[in-house]
């Protein structure tokens, strides 16, 4: 037998698909003949095919041809029948994939069965029996079975022939599907008589090389005389079916009538019997119903055809064909086939590392085969197509094994149907460790407190770090960092220990000498290469009670007396002297109190149990003994209590003969307690002249200024007293509709002054600034201020509207001023001096002590607390004439005097207004007085 092989290869690049090769073969070739050569067709190494373990992958469950990895050929493995394979299908292929490993690669194969002529056409019965009257007329028709042929092309059926034709012609018509109709046709008419049966042999020969044959013998009875046979109303039939539906379900009805009457008219339907099995699946009934009485499937067919007969009685008969469309329902899941996976990759794995290969197969149609592949959410994985039902899983992002060291991935598969069918496969993929997490400490830093004098060795604390990689990667080790603390290392200081991070201390710490120190831990972890982080570490020392108090004072001193001297006239609380001790340690270990151990006389003296003086409780008489020897202790307020004990001789004495008459059996470095006799002496007699000369100076000072106080406060001049413009006629109508009180407040020895003014309440007042409720000397200050031209507190000139003579106006005693004066337009006047306005403050506080009536009405009253007894005679003559700050008016208490000063104002006009700016008041003339006291107060 001939093999003709037909080779192509087709190399495109589509995801991890490398290419594709197709062979041509024969069906029923030998066991292990060769397919193909993969290995030159593909451009592999045999080497290759051995190290990526090749191997074949087919979605089919036979396997009818296997690799050979030592030769790099295709094998045939099973008999391949290309008919039990793909039946009429064309052209009828194997479609393969072969893949490689390390790294993963993927080829297409298809391997091509083609037809050898093994088959001869077959009919399902071997004889055929016709009943045919004899009246039946010339060119009747009678359908034969078809033969059927599995092999295909040229190797199928060819053609039909009957023998003899005495009566009967073969007639054959091909249809558009593709299969011929066989008739037999009576082409010269029957005679009973002469030939009651017929005997006829129908033979079916294809066009193969060899040609095979098949044969069925026809058996024609002769009836009497049936001459109209049955016809069918349509020639061809179609219909429609769901798959998979029920059985019993009527697909359609056909319907054929015959002219004859009686038993020959009566029409009986039946299923012409074909190879192709399609009676064990339809049936008709007499009605012409054709029934479902099998399974109906999509995928194994898309469409049947029918061919009905309809006979009578008679014998004669005619057909006519059903074309059933099965229709597709979505009745089948996809298939998901997983040929390549990794079980384990690095956490550093590059982006789109393919971690499974895997194909998805939906027999169903259309929509219903049209599949959807996906993964569970949440996690880094992608699914990319590689080509027509063929997949990729990749990664999509970084990995992270600290995160996730474990996936279970979902790959779910659904198609378009309605409803949608779906399949689902999970895999599990390991995420291998990489070191890329250093050691983190629990704590940013750390601090640790010991006690001092501690044993060498104690643990003092822990740290810790944890790493977040696996295994070695995350074993950390803790090491000490090269550092120094006042110039020694580290090390001398404190150990770590190296698995388990504890801190121990390497000597004995002494507060005294060091307080605290840090240094910095690293911690390593055990990978390749090794990361670490570090941390300070701060130990704070804390103090014990190992220090006893130190006197300082007085100092003892092994071959001389030191005594100090009380004299006889002291009086009860005298100080004699003051015990100074220090004590090292710190807290409450530093807390320090003195007491009176011994005493030559318990009842003369006592110790400040604080701060160590020693001081006398009761006078000192002449009974007492010159030599004193006072026993002090000193202790810490530590736990327990350290203390130190310091004598001091003191000496009650008036002068140094006594002294030294009973200190004389101390001869012992005699020079030495002269000097500092001495010394003492001398410091003693500095500290009180210091004492007296500071006592002297206050007690002149208080008394200069009491004097001065004193001169003021009996001085009889008559001062006007003037006051800061800073009060203004609020209506500006130039007269008081009210009565006022100015309250003036101060001390005798004081030349400071504090104005309060009390306003009735009503809307027409006189408003005082708040600020300006200060001192003279601020006053003072204000009003040089004032007077400079540049101020922006510069006083503006007076209202036109206040109409008073001069005489009415503020100023010095007797000053005048000319008709622009006396209109407003002339220059400010003169404001008093600073003894004058202190002259009069202090003759009004005396004559509001004083006072014990108040003023009439209509007057500017000093007190409403005055008593009705007082009298204007008491006032003098300058507080008669009150004048209003920030104005040049001024309110007198002479009614006479009020009258002229009225109806001079009345007869006087009033002047228009000045367009220019007013003049600038001059400034006030210092007098020697006033100059002197500003000397005196820039030098305070």
């Amino acid at each position: 037998m001939a093999r003709q092989v037909l080779f192509f290869v087709l190399i495109f690049s589509v995801g991890s698909v490398l290419g594709q090769v197709s062979y041509s073969i024969p069906e029923e070739m030998a066991k292990g003949s060769v397919v193909g050569n993969i290995a030159r067709d593909f451009g592999l190494d045999v080497k290759r095919l051995k190290s990526g373990k090749a191997r074949i992958f087919t979605s089919d469950s036979g396997e009818y041809v296997e690799l050979s990895r030592e030769r790099g050929v295709l094998l045939v493995k099973e008999r391949i029948d290309r008919e039990s394979l793909c039946r009429q299908t064309t052209p009828c292929a194997l479609h393969l994939q072969i893949i490689l490993e390390n790294p993963m690669e993927l080829f297409r194969l298809t391997v091509e069965i083609t037809d050898i002529n093994d088959n001869s056409p077959t009919f399902k019965n071997v004889e055929k029996r016709f009943e045919i009257s004899e009246s039946a007329v010339t060119g009747s028709k009678f359908v034969l079975e078809r033969a059927v042929d599995l092999d295909i092309g040229k190797n199928g059926l060819k053609n039909y022939s009957l023998k003899p034709t005495d009566n009967f012609v073969l007639k054959i018509e091909s249809q558009a599907d593709g299969n011929k109709k066989v008739e037999m046709v009576l082409h010269k008419p029957l005679d009973r008589e002469k030939e009651e049966q017929i005997s006829l042999l129908l033979k079916a020969v294809d066009g193969g090389d060899p040609q095979m044959s098949g044969t069925v013998k026809i058996y024609v009875t002769v009836l009497d005389a049936n001459d109209n046979a049955p016809v069918f109303t349509q020639s061809v039939y179609k219909a429609a079916i769901t798959e998979n539906s029920q059985r019993g379900t009527i697909v359609t009805t056909v319907s054929a009538s015959d002219a004859d009457k009686g038993t020959n008219g009566k029409i009986s339907y039946a299923v012409s019997t074909t190879m192709d099995s399609v009676s064990d699946i339809f049936t008709v009934n007499e009605n012409g119903e054709v029934i479902l009485v099998g399974e109906v499937d999509f995928e194994r067919a898309k469409y049947y055809q029918i061919d009905i007969e309809a006979k009578d009685t008679g014998g004669l008969s005619d057909s006519t064909k059903i074309i059933v469309d099965v229709i597709d329902i979505n009745d089948n899941k996809p298939v998901i086939n997983i040929f390549s996976k990794s079980g384990s990759i690095p956490e550093d794995s590059q982006h789109n590392t393919v971690i499974a290969m895997f194909s998805v197969l939906d027999p169903d149609s259309s929509k219903n085969g049209q599949v959807i592949c996906r993964i569970n959410e949440n996690v880094p994985f992608r699914i990319v197509t590689s080509s027509n039902d063929f997949y990729s899983l990749v990664t999509d992002i970084d990995l992270d094994r600290e995160r996730a060291s474990e996936y279970n991935i979902t790959v779910t598969c659904s198609d378009e149907g309605v409803p949608s069918l779906s399949s689902s496969v999970t895999l599990t993929l390991q995420i291998s460790d990489v070191n890329d997490n250093a050691p983190v400490f629990e704590r940013s830093s750390y601090e640790a407190y010991i006690v001092e004098n501690n044993t060498p060795g104690l643990s003092i604390f822990t740290v810790k770090a944890t790493d977040a990689d696996w295994n070695q990667n995350a074993r950390v080790s803790y090491i000490l960092e090269d550092s120094s603390v006042n110039g020694v290392p580290v090390s001398s200081y404190v150990s770590v220990s190296a698995d388990s991070g504890v801190i121990h201390a390497v000597r004995s710490f002494d507060y005294e000498q060091i307080k605290n120190f840090q240094f910095r831990v690293k911690a390593q972890d055990g990978g390749s290469p090794p990361l670490s982080s570090n941390v300070t570490v701060k130990i704070l020392i804390q103090d014990q009670n190992d220090n006893p108090p130190q006197v300082l004072y007085p100092v003892q001193t092994g071959g001389s007396v030191v005594a100090e001297m009380v004299p006889r006239s002291a009086d009860v609380g005298y100080l004699v002297t003051k015990v100074v001790a220090v004590d090292v340690d710190s807290g409450q270990n530093a807390w320090l109190s003195y007491k009176l151990q011994k005493a030559t006389d318990r009842a003369l003296f006592e110790v400040g149990l604080q701060n160590g003086e020693i001081r006398t409780i009761r006078q000192v008489t002449d009974k007492d003994a010159v030599k004193q020897r006072l026993t002090v202790i000193v202790e810490d307020n530590g736990q327990p209590s350290r203390s130190a004990t310091v004598i001091v001789n003191v000496a009650v004495a008036d002068s140094f003969p006594e002294v030294l008459s009973e200190f004389t059996d101390f001869t012992h470095d005699k020079e030495y307690n002269d000097n500092l006799t001495f010394y003492l002496v001398l410091a003693l007699a500095v500290v009180s002249f210091l004492f007296i000369t500071c006592l002297v100076v206050i007690i002149s000072v208080k008394i200069y200024r009491w004097r001065q106080s004193r001169i003021l406060y009996h001085s009889s001049l008559p001062v006007i007293p003037y006051y800061p413009p800073r009060y203004s006629d609020t209506l500006g109508t130039g007269t008081l509709p009210h009565v006022y009180n100015y309250e003036v407040c101060r001390t005798t020895d004081s030349r400071k002054s504090d104005c309060k003014f009390g306003t009735v309440g009503s809307q027409n007042v006189l408003i005082m600034d708040p600020s300006s409720t200060g001192t003279m000397q601020r006053i003072q200050s204000e009003k040089n201020i004032l007077d400079e031209p540049d101020s922006p507190l510069e006083q503006k000139p007076p209202n036109n509207d206040w109409r008073f003579t001069q005489g009415q106006r503020p100023g010095p005693s007797g000053a005048t001023g000319g008709p622009e004066v006396a209109m407003g337009t002339g220059p400010w006047p003169q404001p008093p001096t600073e003894a004058e306005q202190l002259q009069a403050l202090m003759a009004a506080a005396n004559e509001v002590s004083e006072a014990t009536a108040t003023l009439g009405p209509g007057t500017m009253g000093l007190s409403t607390r005055y008593s009705p007894q007082f009298t204007l005679q008491h006032v003098p003559d300058y507080r008669q004439n009150v004048y209003i700050p920030g104005s040049t008016a001024t309110l007198t208490s002479n009614p006479q005097q009020q009258q002229a000063t009225a109806q001079q104002a009345t007869q006087q006009a009033l002047p228009p207004p000045q367009a220019s700016a007013q003049p600038e008041p001059p400034k006030a003339a210092q007098t020697p007085a006033s100059k002197k006291k500003s000397t005196k107060k820039e030098k305070k």
